[in-house]
């Protein structure tokens, strides 16, 4: 059968044939998709007012709900929520707050260990609901669950019906109980194995106290060479001074000491400036230090290129309220801007404990910087170091912003600036003549004085 429509050309008919079934097919698989729109699975889980994480931020237990809150863990914790019933060990706050050990809490909360925190706390979650009813009974096989952090917790009961995870004895079992997961209270904090072992690390490298800076070695300037030779043990730092390391020349540089990372046995140092750098970004308030070592000159990668070297150093941070009162005059010059860090860079690895220590066993202290043949001055000050001497001293504001065994960050609170060079002239001073004393003679003294009596005085002529 001939399908034409009078007035309209055969070619012009097949088109609208065309166009009409592929209207009918479009309308049919929009009504097809239609009923799955209204989907209840999403990609966000969403966390209604019942929920054991709302019920964990409005406990008793304020401690943990704050460091949940400073280690950033609150979409995680939702996302897991959202997926599987949970089971939440809560220490109390009493351990959290004299319990624990100080310089370990300390330690925590420091920027540069947010990753630590973290594994902290996710170690106290178990994904799966674990109530008082389903703990296992007695010693015997004692089961371990895995945690959000991947770490392993032991739960297990006593005899005298104390439940326990790992050493951590249950105080309040079942003490907020939500459809979607259950919180227990219990007497201590939790640590994991990597994090004792990591904060181990550190205080370790944070053993030096109240060390008096030490000399370079001496180096012939001929040859840059030392004139004592020194065996040096493998992973031991650089015998060679850091400043011939600054050396322009490559064949005036030494050779890179041993170290465990990077693939030829170096430190990794461009990693460790650049997570320092990111850490003055996230802590706030270092943002033109940032900006200078970065974008203005090439000392960040002057500094990577030494740390993995295996030299250490320890940079006095400016905050942006004191590098706002530079003037143009100060960083237009060529080389100012160099000039100006590599004074508040300290070929040492200082700590605010070593510093204040040393400051306070020793009183004034000078330390030596990377702007030969300057040396900033340290002394006690107000239970803080006060870098710098009369006007243009700076107060330790921010201590301890960044610590890694190799680069150590302090934050002040002004720019420092070496002493100028005293005027060695002799000073001219208006002397006034010597009064000459001239003794006289007793003879005749009795005669003088009574001549003096019938003169007249002066003030009264």
């Amino acid at each position: 059968m001939d399908c034409h429509i009078y007035g309209v050309p055969k070619l012009k008919t097949i088109k609208i044939f065309l166009l009409t079934a592929f209207f009918f097919l479009s309308i049919n698989v929009h009504a097809s998709a239609l009923p799955r729109k209204p989907s209840s699975s999403s990609d966000s889980p969403q966390i209604n007012s019942n929920s054991v994480l709302v019920a964990l931020l409005d406990s008793r237990y304020t401690e943990l709900a704050e460091l949940v809150e400073k280690a950033l863990l609150l979409p995680t914790l939702e996302d897991a929520v959202g997926k599987h019933n949970i089971t939440i060990f809560a220490p109390r706050n009493v351990a959290l707050e004299r319990d624990i050990d100080p310089e370990f809490k300390r330690f925590l909360l420091e920027p540069g260990n947010l990753r630590s925190l973290q594994t902290l706390l996710l170690f106290h979650i178990i994904p799966n609901r674990i109530g008082s009813g389903e703990w296992p009974a007695g010693l015997a096989g004692n089961p371990t669950h895995s945690t959000l952090s991947n770490d392993g917790l032991s739960l297990a009961s006593k005899g005298s019906g104390v439940k326990t995870v790992d050493a951590a004895a249950v105080v309040h079992p079942d003490a907020v109980v939500r459809p979607d997961g259950v919180i227990h209270g219990i007497e201590r904090l939790l640590i994991p194995r990597c994090v004792e072992e990591d904060f181990n690390r550190r205080r370790s490298l944070r053993s030096i106290s109240a060390v008096l800076p030490e000399g370079a070695p001496e180096v012939d300037p001929r040859t840059h060479r030392l004139k004592k030779l020194v065996s040096v043990p493998a992973g031991a730092p650089p015998v060679l001074p850091i400043y011939d390391a600054l050396a322009p020349g490559p064949s005036l540089a030494p050779a890179p000491a041993p170290g465990p990372g990077g693939p030829s046995g170096h430190f990794d140092g461009e990693s460790q400036v650049k997570d320092f750098i990111q850490t003055l970004l996230h802590y706030g308030g270092y943002n033109e230090l940032a900006d200078i070592l970065v974008n203005l000159t090439s000392l960040a990668t002057e500094m990577g290129r030494l740390v993995s070297e295996g030299y250490v150093l320890t940079v006095l941070a400016p905050n942006d309220e004191a590098m706002a009162k530079l003037t143009t005059d100060q960083l237009s010059e060529p080389g100012a801007p160099e000039q100006i860090m590599y004074y508040h860079l300290v070929p040492e690895y200082q700590t605010e404990e070593s510093m204040y220590n040393s400051v306070r066993r020793f009183g004034k202290v000078r330390y030596d910087t990377l702007r030969l043949p300057h040396k900033v001055m340290a002394q006690e000050a107000d239970g803080s170091v006060k870098f710098g001497e009369a006007d243009g001293s700076a107060y330790l504001f921010d201590p301890d912003i960044y610590t890694d065994g190799r680069i150590s960050v302090q934050g002040i609170d002004g720019v420092l600036f070496p002493p100028e060079a005293k005027d060695t002239e002799p000073e001219t001073k208006t002397s006034r003549p010597a009064k000459v004393i001239i003794s006289k003679s007793r003879r005749g003294k009795l005669m003088e004085d009574d001549e003096g009596m019938y003169a007249s005085p002066a003030g009264f002529v």
